[in-house]
């Protein structure tokens, strides 16, 4: 598949990683030439140096046989041009866009708008993205990563053991034989910076981190047996009343159960805009870095504060200094990811990294076949696709121990019917069913090609 991708900052420079590693022919534009020479130089891409509006430009990178447009540089305005060139010069039938602004997604989130008015198919907002994955990590407070599956009946959590984790130096089957109930599975293990995916045989360390797929109904119990706390999340500050911090606080307003949460926001027009915006938040215009505004707020009683400036480090800051003044836990938006490997050192217990929500968003929409969702794991080191099964699947009909999954894959749990169960090497898989399966990216083409999925963009 042809694929012209217009942006080579992080999230372009991601979505060419995964799709040149696939043999797919990528071409990426952007007017900044260095960053062009990045990419091509360490991809498998071409690159163009222009502006990816320009129809001269995006002649000369081979719009005429494109497939798929990805529109992912820094300006909304030049993403949806780009679009519209495509549509129309170059009738490239499948075009993404990543977009910031709130009033052009709220317009074009609207099927009928987009379909008259601007041919984009597929809407990225890096802000709703963003926000989803900040109430993800305050449901699971004690998880530095997480994300949904199989409408909301898997869970994946990124957890780091400690020294006082009960099963530590205890191999994976025998887990398998204690807690036989348990519908959870260890996909990946982070240890020493090198992630991998487990055998039976191999054991858990202190510091190691692990990636788990659960049952939503067993969460709780999960992180009990690998040593975390499970508490409500009753009380929350947020630091930062931009789109992101307004859209936690409006979700935590809607839900069920009593949330009381504060927002702290230094712009006195943006604070005004949040406290017209919300109902039962308290707004607090001042500096969420300020230990008078933080004890106003009572951080000291707070189960999470969530620091969601548009600035890395006055986020790192901020989380830093609620913890010191009691919250209980602190979570931060990070965009650079040369900043994360400081958040273990500053105590900090999770980071929401914007490039990697937005990537993963982006795959959704790009991936063969049946595939249902695709969620991209650190800096682009594995993925966790959840796809169904096609009567062409060649691991349709086959018991799971019969399958020649690469070494780098391992499936997380099947769904069958309604019924999502805890994968066991004698189940058959049929067609019909949902897997979601954790594989290292170099094993992604591998697992597409077992299951023998035709390229059905359209």
């Amino acid at each position: 598949m042809k694929v012209i991708i217009c942006g080579a900052g992080q999230v372009g420079w991601q979505i060419a990683k995964h799709l040149s590693g696939e043999r797919n022919d990528v071409t990426v534009v952007d007017s900044n030439a260095d960053l062009v020479r990045r990419a091509t130089d360490t991809l498998d891409v071409q690159g163009i140096a222009g502006f990816a509006s320009y129809p001269d430009v995006l002649e000369r990178a081979g719009a005429r046989d494109a497939e798929m447009i990805i529109a992912a540089t820094h300006s909304d305005e030049v993403n949806m041009v780009t679009c519209q060139v495509a549509h129309s010069i170059f009738a490239i039938r499948r075009k993404i866009a990543r977009l910031r602004s709130q009033s052009y997604t709220t317009a074009i989130y609207s099927d009928l708008y987009r379909r008259e008015h601007m041919p984009i198919d597929v809407v990225i907002s890096p802000e709703r993205e963003v926000a989803d994955a900040a109430l993800r990590r305050l449901s699971a407070p004690s998880a530095f990563d997480t994300q949904s599956f199989m409408d909301n009946r898997l869970q994946l959590l990124g957890i780091s053991l400690d020294e006082d984790c009960a099963v530590l130096h205890t191999p994976l089957k025998q887990l398998t034989d204690l807690f036989s109930t348990l519908r959870a599975i260890v996909a990946g293990v982070r240890r020493n910076g090198n992630l991998f995916t487990p055998e039976p045989n191999d054991q858990l360390f202190a510091d190691d981190e692990i990636y788990l797929l659960a049952h939503v109904d067993d969460v709780n119990r999960t992180m009990e047996i690998f040593g975390k706390t499970v508490r409500k999340q009753e009380r929350v500050v947020i630091i930062g009343g931009g789109n992101v911090g307004l859209a936690v606080a409006k979700a935590l307003e809607s839900r069920t159960e009593r949330v009381r949460a504060k927002l702290i926001e230094r712009h006195r027009p943006t604070a005004e805009e949040a406290a017209d915006a919300l109902e039962r938040t308290i707004v607090l215009n001042g500096d969420g870095l300020s230990i008078d505004i933080l004890n106003e707020a009572n951080i000291g009683r707070a189960d999470a504060v969530l620091c969601v400036t548009d600035d890395d480090k006055t986020n790192l800051l901020a989380a830093v200094r609620a913890k010191v003044a009691g919250s209980a836990m602190s979570i931060c938006l990070v965009n650079d990811p040369s900043l994360q490997p400081l958040m273990g050192p500053l105590d900090i217990d999770a980071y929401i990294n914007p490039r990697a929500t937005t990537v993963s968003s982006i795959l959704r929409h790009i991936r063969h076949g049946r595939v249902r969702g695709v969620y991209s794991i650190g800096d682009a080191e594995a993925e966790v696709i959840e796809v169904q099964v096609l009567s062409t699947s060649m691991i349709a009909g086959q018991l799971i121990r019969d399958i020649d999954f690469p070494e780098g894959a391992l499936v997380g749990a099947v769904q069958k019917g309604d019924e999502v169960l805890k994968p066991r090497g004698s189940m058959r898989i049929e067609e019909g069913d949902v897997i979601v399966i954790f594989a290292l990216t170099d094993d992604v083409p591998e697992v597409e090609r077992l299951f023998q999925v035709s390229i059905d963009y359209f």
